[in-house]
C-alpha cells in the first residue's frame, strides 16, 4: 500500500514538474514558440540590432488571415513582412498605443496597435518594409494586430516590430 502511494505522489510531482516546464516556455496558443528566441529587452530597447527574425509561411499565413475573415473568433500568433501603407494618430486613452496601417498583400491590411507604454515607439514611416510578430485579432475592418511588445507578466510570447534593423518590443 505505501509503495502505491509512493508511486502516486512521484507521478504527481513529475506531472507537476513537466506542466510547469511547458507552461513557462509556451504561450497561450498551441504550437508556439519559445519565448527566448529574440534579443532580450534591454537590447531591443537601446536600439542594438539582433538576428533579422524569421518569418513563416508567408503564402500560408495570408491563406489563414484570409479564412480568419469570415471567423469572429479568430485570434493567433503571426510574424510577417509588410509595408507601412499609414500612419494613424495615437491612441491616448488607457494604455497609449502607436497605431498604423500594415499591408501583407493588395487586399490583406492589417490595423497594428503598439502598446508605446509598455515598448519603445517603431521609428516608421509610410512606405517601410517592416516585420511584425504579434497577436491577431478579428474586427470589421479585416484585423488587428498587437500584443507587439514583451509581455510583462511573462505569460504570453513576446511580439515585436522589426523595422530599420531593430527590435522595437
Amino acid at each position: 500500500m505505501m509503495n502505491k502511494l509512493v508511486r502516486i505522489a512521484a507521478g504527481v510531482v513529475v506531472a507537476a514538474i513537466v506542466g510547469g516546464y511547458n507552461y513557462l516556455t509556451k504561450s497561450d496558443d498551441a504550437g508556439s514558440a519559445n519565448f527566448n528566441q529574440f534579443p532580450s529587452k534591454a537590447e531591443s530597447s537601446q536600439g542594438k540590432a539582433g538576428n533579422s527574425p524569421k518569418l513563416e509561411n508567408q503564402a500560408a499565413l495570408l491563406k489563414k488571415i484570409r479564412a480568419a475573415k469570415e471567423d469572429v473568433n479568430s485570434r493567433f500568433w503571426m510574424t510577417a513582412e509588410g509595408t507601412v501603407i499609414k500612419i494613424l494618430k495615437d491612441d491616448t486613452k488607457g494604455s497609449q498605443h502607436q497605431k498604423f496601417l500594415f499591408e501583407l498583400a493588395p487586399d490583406v491590411t492589417l490595423l497594428v496597435a503598439h502598446n508605446i507604454d509598455l515598448a519603445p515607439r517603431a521609428p516608421v514611416r509610410e512606405g517601410d518594409s517592416v516585420t511584425i510578430k504579434g497577436r491577431y485579432e478579428w474586427n470589421n475592418r479585416g484585423g488587428v494586430l498587437h500584443w507587439t511588445h514583451h509581455d510583462p507578466k511573462g505569460r504570453k510570447q513576446e511580439g515585436y516590430i522589426y523595422a530599420a534593423g531593430k527590435y522595437y518590443r
